[in-house]
Parts: C-alpha cells; structure tokens; sequence
C-alpha cells in the first residue's frame, strides 16, 4: 500500500511537471499493478490536476503551463479509462460537458469529464467557448441527460443563465437536467437562472450528475 502511495504521488507530480512521458509511465505502472484505474485517477492523477489549479489561481502557475498539464491529463484519462472493466463502463447516463463562449478555461472541465467517464457516464466534451445554439444542438444530436456548463470569468456567467432561457424559449427545459459550475458560481446563481443544480467542484459534480439523472428516473 505504501508503493501505491509513491505511485499515487510520482502521477500528482508529472501533471502539475506537465511531464507526458513521466505520466504515461506512471500510468502503465499502475495498470502492471492492477491498482483500480479508477482510484489512480482520483488519488493520483486528478489530485495533481487540482494542485496544478491551485498554483494557477495563485499565480504560481501560467497559461501555457496550465494547457501543458491538462494535456497530460487527456493522454493518461484516455490510457486508463480504456482499462476500467466492461461491468463499470455500463453507462451511468450521458452528459454533454461544455466551457461557455467567451471563455477559453477548460481545466477545472476537464477534472470533471476525467471523473465522470471514470464511474461510467457517457460524457461529451463539448470544449471551450463554446456558443449557447451549439451546446443545445449537441444536446439534441446526442440525447443527453443533464447538460453541464462551466464559467470560470464573471463576465461569461450570463451564458449560463442565456442557456436556461434559450431552452424555456424551444420548449426543451424539461427534458434536459442543467448543473453550473465556475469558480465564480454560487449556488445562489444557479437557483437565479433557474438551473437544476451548482457542482462546487469535479467530486461534488459527479455527485449532483448521479442524484440529477437518479430524478430524472
């Protein structure tokens, strides 16, 4: 168990180095060990993620390196999400993820779809800056369950709320569950715009995706 704390600690380090080649080893170590790629990813991996924020937000860390670190992200997400069983990949509901338009931050989304795809959702990247027409156009095309945007400025929140209206005025409202995330989000916002739920963080996001989809029956 100690090895797999070292293990867990060499994964936080080569996401918040941006060290691809460190984290690929790191990751076919784990699945040489059969350590559940589900926890590597929570304790190893996405806690690295969330560091790498916390440097970000204190200005430790800059762009170019925040882009490098959720690239390495993707690469060891897609190497262990192929190694999670059949049985836990039985889909827990679909989700179309998107960072709103005027809004290029994707690395608090990215946690999010790294976490969601690892307990068994169907999950849409939809990216970042991405229009309010296509996140619903998208939502239509692929049947989801619960649309999930994410802002991370003040001045793009407003998308959030333009969504809500934007599918009370197609008459889709109902057939879609909306959570809203952002480091400017409250949960007071989200009941303002009208929203289903607020997900404070990715842990917290899988938590209100499972109960909202649970609702939905």
């Amino acid at each position: 168990m100690h090895d797999d704390q070292a293990l867990f600690q060499e994964a936080a380090d080569a996401i918040v180095d941006g060290d691809i080649t460190r984290a690929q080893e790191v990751a076919r170590m784990a699945l040489a060990r059969q350590i559940d790629p589900m926890v590597m990813l929570e304790k190893g991996f996405i806690a690295g993620l969330n560091k790498v924020g916390d440097l970000f937000e204190r200005g430790e860390l800059f762009l170019p390196e925040l882009i490098q670190c959720a690239e390495v992200m993707k690469e060891v997400t897609g190497m262990l999400n192929a190694a999670i069983t059949a049985e836990k990949k039985a889909s827990a509901g679909k989700v179309l993820i998107a960072t709103v338009e005027g809004d290029f931050h994707d690395i608090g989304k990215g946690i999010v779809v790294s976490l969601l795809k690892a307990h068994g959702f169907e999950v849409y990247d939809a990216g970042r800056d991405v229009p309010i027409a296509t996140i619903i156009e998208k939502a239509e095309e692929l049947q989801v369950d619960v649309i999930g945007t994410s802002a991370l400025l003040t001045t793009t929140m407003g998308a959030q709320k333009d969504l809500e209206d934007e599918l009370r005025r197609r008459g889709l409202r109902d057939k879609y569950k909306t959570v809203v995330g952002g480091a400017p989000v409250t949960e007071r916002w989200a009941r303002r715009i009208g929203a289903d739920a607020y997900a404070e963080d990715a842990n917290e996001g899988v938590k209100v995706i499972s109960e909202l989809i649970k609702s939905k029956g």
